[in-house]
């Protein structure tokens, strides 16, 4: 096919993508569902060709970007105070996992290699970033459950294939080594880490110096696709290299970034994630195709295929449920007094309930050699995980906590709220003007501004103990700017219409009114 039809075909993905996101909203489901779903219906349109993809290509085109979309945000608090509990789940629940399925499909199947069996677990051991975010930011839960989960969705993908890639070399030389394995892990750990803190360093030094917008959002969004190309071609982690960086950005980017370029930087980052969760569960969806015609070709119907699928999807659910309450039951026993990994049961249903897989699974089943024995079993049960665990459990997650009346908590850290925050900047910011507003020689110069800001300052002042601001008072005060950018804006295109200015003219004072709009609109609430 010429390269014109792919790229009508991903035009059509895009158009795609709009109808599935408007027929998730109507149904209800996660958008991830709809378009896994909406993916797997297009492959099959008759006179489409076979879909093929490039699993090294889907991981370096997608996974970075997701990654650090997710560790942009990361609070770096919670996710130190939860680090324990996140290592047990990002290491911990894929080792357990890994092995269980290796044991059982062995038991099961005693011609298949023990290494085929473990890369098998491997690949549907390490819940998805991606599959995870797409879930979770539809639901409400309990503040640390969902850093919980958020933070091992960052981190156990690094498991998960260096697991992979030694049981993939032990089948291919039928050499293992557990010390060469426990050393690269702590090498690639490490090494990601180290890199992306590098990384990190040069960026925020760098971006002290820019002052283009674009040229900030640029640098600052480029090096985590380059965390992962360069620590992959070195030998450590990419997605921990990814991480680290992403973090270290979310952490400086207040101080170093100017509001227009976190504004418009937003609205790109916002635009871009969507279209890229969007298009890898689409594509997830295509890949069926292929999967069933690798299958129709073998040797092996699917029916035959059945029971080892289902055994494997079975202790894939399973083992996570086991892990999950062995270690919160083996925390309460421990520890006498609450710590940070101690859940009550219902916390730890929903952990084990939360456990959908992605593109990862599907890119290193995909990237499998073709000279590995059992290659089409990790296909169809790669693909069979991922249609579950995301189509059942995607859907039904948000029902189970209703069920279970799990509801979003606050922080657990005591935050000023946002009369206290208000008062404090506002403070601040009246410290400042009442300073500049006079001149050398003691005379007001700015009477409109101390005005203004005293004004602010009061109010927040006068009801900083109050548990919100109140309503009557700031969002009158606010609706007065609101109208006033509205009939500015007004007359503004009247001048335009007319020919009174020129276009850039407009486009500057448009952004001026844009600016005014926001800081009202979220001043007021």
């Amino acid at each position: 096919m010429p390269n014109e039809f792919y790229f009508n075909l991903i035009l059509f993905f895009l158009v795609a993508i709009i109808a599935l996101e408007f027929l998730a909203q109507k149904l209800r489901w996660p958008p991830a569902v709809a378009q896994l779903i909406g993916g797997a219906a297009i492959a099959f349109i008759p006179g489409l060709p076979a879909f093929e993809i490039d699993p090294a290509l889907v991981l370096v085109v997608f996974l970075p970007p997701l990654l650090m979309e997710g560790a942009y945000f990361t609070v770096w608090h919670e996710f130190r105070r939860h680090l324990t509990g996140i290592l047990l789940l990002a290491v911990g629940a894929v080792l357990f996992t890994t092995l269980l399925v290796g044991l059982a499909l062995h038991a099961f199947n005693p011609g298949l290699p023990w290494a085929a069996c473990f890369a098998l677990g491997a690949i549907v051991s390490p819940p998805d970033a991606i599959a995870a975010k797409a879930v979770l930011q539809r639901v409400a839960l309990p503040r640390k459950l969902l850093v919980l989960l958020e933070g091992e969705s960052l981190l156990n993908d690094a498991t998960g294939l260096v697991l992979y890639k030694f049981s993939i070399v032990a089948l291919l030389t039928g050499v293992f080594s557990m010390g060469d394995a426990l050393q690269a892990f702590a090498w690639l750990s490490i090494g990601g880490v180290l890199l992306g803190g590098a990384t990190g360093y040069v960026v925020l030094k760098t971006l002290r110096y820019l002052r283009d917008t674009s040229l900030m959002i640029l640098a600052s969004t480029l090096p985590g696709w380059i965390c992962y190309v360069v620590g992959e071609h070195l030998g450590v982690s990419g997605v921990i290299a990814t991480v680290t960086y992403g973090m270290m950005l979310g952490w400086h980017q207040h101080e170093l970034m100017t509001a227009t370029a976190r504004r418009r930087g937003s609205a790109f980052w916002e635009i871009m994630i969507f279209m890229l969760e969007s298009l890898v569960f689409i594509l997830i969806g295509l890949s069926l195709r292929g999967v069933w015609d690798r299958i129709a070709e073998g040797q092996k119907s699917i029916t035959d295929y059945s029971m080892e699928v289902l055994l494997v999807l079975a202790v894939v659910i399973v083992s996570r449920f086991v892990w999950v309450f062995a270690v919160d039951g083996l925390a309460k026993l421990v520890s006498k007094r609450a710590s940070p990994i101690q859940s009550n049961w219902r916390e730890s249903f929903v952990k084990s309930w939360a456990g959908m897989r992605g593109v990862v699974t599907l890119a290193a089943a995909l990237a499998v050699p073709a000279e590995v024995p059992g290659r089409d079993l990790m296909l169809l049960c790669a693909f069979a995980v991922i249609l579950v665990t995301v189509l059942f459990q995607g859907t039904t997650i948000g029902w189970i906590i209703r069920v279970l009346q799990l509801k979003a908590t606050a922080h657990e850290r005591v935050y000023l709220n946002e009369p206290q925050t208000w008062a404090r900047i506002e403070q601040a910011q009246y410290a400042v003007v009442n300073k500049l507003a006079y001149n050398e020689q003691g005379v007001l110069q700015h009477p409109r501004l101390l005005e203004q800001y005293g004004y602010r300052q009061s109010l927040s002042d006068k009801h900083k103990n109050d548990a919100m601001l109140p309503e009557d008072v700031r969002k009158a005060h606010f609706n007065v700017v609101l109208a006033a950018v509205a009939a500015g804006r007004e007359e503004l295109l009247k001048l335009h219409r007319s020919g009174q200015i020129h276009d850039e003219l407009l486009h500057v004072m448009e952004r001026d009114l844009d600016i005014q709009e926001i800081a009202a609109l979220h001043s007021r609430g």
